[in-house]
């Protein structure tokens, strides 16, 4: 060392996989150098569950069907319209019209709920609790209106293949229509809390901040891309269910400040103005839904012999909470259940653009910002073994993973 030259000491320290500023299990592995964050490396695979190979051995694919919507419990709209709209396209199914409405409007309902909450573990990651529950609180009357229409609070059992398998009837239409005009009356207050208290602009204002171009780049989706100004949104740019019918435009918070930033600040934006959006749409839903059946094939059985019958593949697309959620299907002729099932969440890509977000902060403000993209890993994890001597890494097959579950149950039971 030089005279005069001063040594520069960079520390790497974990956070999680469990730790109170995450809400699954993960591990960030960050390298700091001082209070700043000089280096993230991404650790998955706590809590994969092996979704897609079981869905390939299930009976038949409307069994699949509902073990997609358990995927992610947040998610759990999305997941199963993809799913539905790539079994049906390989089918060659085409649901009602009506049933496309209905689907839009759970979606959007969807939608609503998941914003809200990640609004409340927004402020949570800020330390700013009063909030936190303030969300939570306001997200009760949306989740209360999902459970009148469809019977359930979380999974909605809603889907079915070639429609829907509930109606939404003229009697219940009165209290969703109560609940819009509630979210509606307090919009002003949620956008003045969120966007003009001085400790949350503190907190979020040029934090964790990914420019246009590194969105592109890094393939960003959902309300993370479009709070860098990439006006991208599935329902806009490839219309499916109802959006087709409807004026849908990506939402970007240029709309509301005239300038894009891309930082956290910008993000809270997007997710206001998309839950205000979604009001707007389900009420153009209920005034333009019409009238007819809910299901292309009422008889189950009916419909089980048709797709041991179809052949064909389907990719279905859906804009999530959270961005784009692809499903691939394969179906084979003479074959009960599906061949191939491969899904593709928004966090996949997101997480990308992580090193991008947090390199260059500080290091208080990593929950906030990791948060800010609303991760989701019970949707996002493969199996990744590492050979710890070579350092290298290798995919575990199908076979190979089945074969080590149930070494790991026998192992258990002695």
């Amino acid at each position: 060392m030089t005279v005069g030259e001063t040594r520069k000491a960079t520390y790497t320290i974990p956070i999680g996989p469990i730790h109170p500023a995450l809400k699954e299990p993960v591990r960030l592995d960050l390298t700091i150098d001082g209070e700043e964050v000089v280096g993230v490396d991404v650790a998955l695979g706590h809590v994969h569950r092996g979704i897609e190979w079981l869905g390939m051995h299930r009976n038949n694919p409307i069994q699949s069907l509902y073990l997609a919507e358990r995927i992610c419990g947040i998610c759990n709209v999305c997941h199963p319209f993809a799913f539905a709209m790539a079994v049906e396209q390989a089918a060659g199914i085409t649901p009602p019209e009506r049933a496309e409405y209905i689907r839009t409007i759970i979606a959007e309902m969807e939608r609503i709920h998941s914003h809200l909450l990640w609004a409340g573990v927004a402020a949570h990651e800020i330390g700013f609790d009063t909030i936190f529950y303030l969300a939570w609180r306001v997200r009760e009357d949306i989740m209360d209106v999902m459970e009148y229409v469809t019977g359930n609070r979380i999974t909605k059992g809603m889907f079915q293949i070639g429609g829907v398998r509930r109606d939404i009837t003229a009697e219940q239409l009165p209290r969703i229509r109560q609940s819009l005009e509630y979210y509606k009356s307090i919009f002003g207050q949620l956008k003045r809390v969120f966007l003009d208290d001085r400790t949350i602009r503190m907190r979020t204002k040029n934090v964790g901040i990914l420019k246009r171009e590194d969105a592109l780049k890094l393939l960003t989706c959902g309300p993370t891309g479009r709070a860098s100004g990439v006006a991208k949104d599935v329902r806009q740019d490839q219309a499916y269910a109802a959006y087709a019918d409807l004026d849908i435009k990506a939402i970007t918070p240029d709309i509301l400040t005239g300038t894009v930033v891309g930082d956290v600040y910008d993000r809270i934006i997007v997710r206001l103005l998309e839950v205000k959006q979604s009001i707007e749409i389900i009420e153009q839903c209920i005034e333009k839904m019409p009238s007819g059946p809910i299901l292309a094939q009422p008889k189950t059985a009916a419909l089980l012999n048709a797709l041991t019958k179809a052949e064909g593949e389907g990719i279905g697309r859906a804009e999530a909470p959270r961005g784009e959620v692809i499903h691939y299907v394969r179906l084979e002729a003479g074959r009960e259940t599906v061949s191939t099932w491969k899904v593709r969440a928004p966090t996949y890509t997101n997480l990308m653009a992580m090193p991008t977000l947090l390199i260059g902060g500080q290091i208080a403000d990593v929950p906030i910002a990791f948060a800010s993209i609303d991760p989701c890993f019970s949707c996002t994890n493969r199996a990744v073994i590492v050979d710890r001597k070579t350092n290298k890494k290798f995919l575990l097959t199908d076979k190979e993973l089945r074969e080590l579950s149930i070494e790991k149950t026998r192992k258990l039971k002695c």
